[in-house]
C-alpha cells in the first residue's frame, strides 16, 4: 500500500505586493513574473508532498482571469491536487487584492506538472510519490478532475512529441560559420 498525504499538507501560500518594476506595458503584473511566482510555490507544495527533488515537466492552461495592478498584492496558493507514480500534479490559485480597499478577486488559476527524480535530495530510483487525499470542498472539486486532466496531458505530450520532430534547429539570422 503507497503512502498517502492530504492536500493540505503540501500547501503554500506566498503573498508578494506588486511593484512598479514587475509591471508590463499595459500596466499590470508582467506574466512572466507571475509564472516565475507559480514555479516557486508549486516546486515547493510538490518537496513537502514527496520530500526529494522534482523538476516542472508542464504548466497547463495558465488562465488569467484579471489582471493584477501596481499596489495590489498577488496571493499564490498550491497543492498537489494528484500523483501517479512519479508526477505530480499541483493545483495553483492566485488572488489578487486591492490593498487600499481589501477587495479580493480571483486573477488566475493553472496546473503544473512535476516528475520526481533521483537528485542530491534522494538518489534512490526505486520509489513511488504518496497519493493525495482531499478534504475540503474546493479540493475534492479540483482532485476529482485529475485523472481525466493527465490523460488528456499524455495525449497532448505525446502529439506535440510528434509535432517537435518535425521542427528544425537551424537559426538562419545566425552566421552559422
Amino acid at each position: 500500500m503507497s503512502e498517502t498525504k492530504f492536500c493540505r499538507e503540501s500547501r503554500v501560500i506566498q503573498t508578494h505586493r506588486i511593484f512598479p518594476f514587475d509591471l508590463n506595458p499595459f500596466e499590470a503584473l508582467f506574466g512572466g513574473k507571475l509564472m516565475s511566482l507559480i514555479d516557486d510555490a508549486a516546486s515547493i507544495s510538490v518537496t513537502r508532498h514527496c520530500r526529494r527533488g522534482a523538476v516542472t515537466a508542464s504548466l497547463d492552461n495558465l488562465n488569467f482571469l484579471k489582471p493584477l495592478h501596481v499596489n495590489h498584492s498577488v496571493c499564490v496558493e498550491s497543492y498537489i491536487s494528484g500523483a501517479h507514480k512519479k508526477s505530480m500534479e499541483v493545483f495553483v490559485k492566485v488572488v489578487g487584492e486591492n490593498l487600499t480597499t481589501g477587495e479580493r478577486y480571483l486573477a488566475a488559476t493553472c496546473f503544473t506538472t512535476f516528475v520526481a527524480v533521483p537528485s542530491h535530495m534522494n538518489e534512490e530510483t526505486d520509489f513511488t510519490v504518496p497519493s493525495v487525499v482531499p478534504e475540503t470542498e474546493e479540493e475534492k472539486l479540483v482532485c476529482s478532475g485529475y485523472e481525466k486532466r493527465r490523460l488528456h496531458r499524455l495525449q497532448e505530450r505525446d502529439e506535440y512529441k510528434e509535432f517537435a520532430a518535425t521542427l528544425t534547429t537551424d537559426l538562419p539570422w545566425i552566421d552559422q560559420a
